[in-house]
């Protein structure tokens, strides 16, 4: 897929909750977290991008926690009129690329088992179902579908 002009990923900055809070809040498949948990992710124990387009307001997120040699993908989200365009893809890369560097050998996320959009993305970048969890999602109650890859 060709980009229509070049996406620019960086670390989140608390200037940027209103736009990702924008995003979350558009995206039903999404986790939905709370404002404040946003401003404290850059505590330092997560890995947290954003991406911009154009040098525009974000347009994604992604958040996620490496630990010993696993990453687990917490959050992916790009704004709708950004879709389909390779930010999710700068996104997901800009994550696996730093929990390499940080000698990560999986990756791991839940997603929805409903979220057949959100399967079809990740199984395009080598993840494959590996569990389900019964019940793992509230508001509606919903299984969720493991997903993970190997480096």
């Amino acid at each position: 897929m060709t980009l229509a002009s070049p996406v620019k990923v960086r670390t989140m900055e608390v200037r940027d909750v209103p736009y990702v809070l924008a995003i979350q809040d558009a995206s039903p498949g999404a986790a939905h977290w709370e404002p404040g948990a946003y401003e404290n992710i850059s505590a330092g124990q997560f890995e947290v991008y954003v991406a911009e387009q154009d040098s525009l307001a974000v347009c994604g997120f992604v958040i996620a926690r490496c630990e010993a040699s696993e990453v687990e993908i917490l959050n992916l989200a790009v704004a709708e009129a950004c879709r389909r365009k390779g930010i999710g893809t700068a996104l997901l890369g800009e994550v696996l690329r730093c929990a390499k560097a940080e000698s990560a050998t999986t990756a791991f996320l839940e997603v929805r088992a409903s979220n057949s959009g959100a399967a079809e993305f990740y199984a395009r970048h080598g993840f494959q179902i590996t569990g389900r969890r019964r019940a793992y999602y509230q508001s509606p109650t919903e299984d969720a579908v493991l997903l993970s890859r190997l480096f």
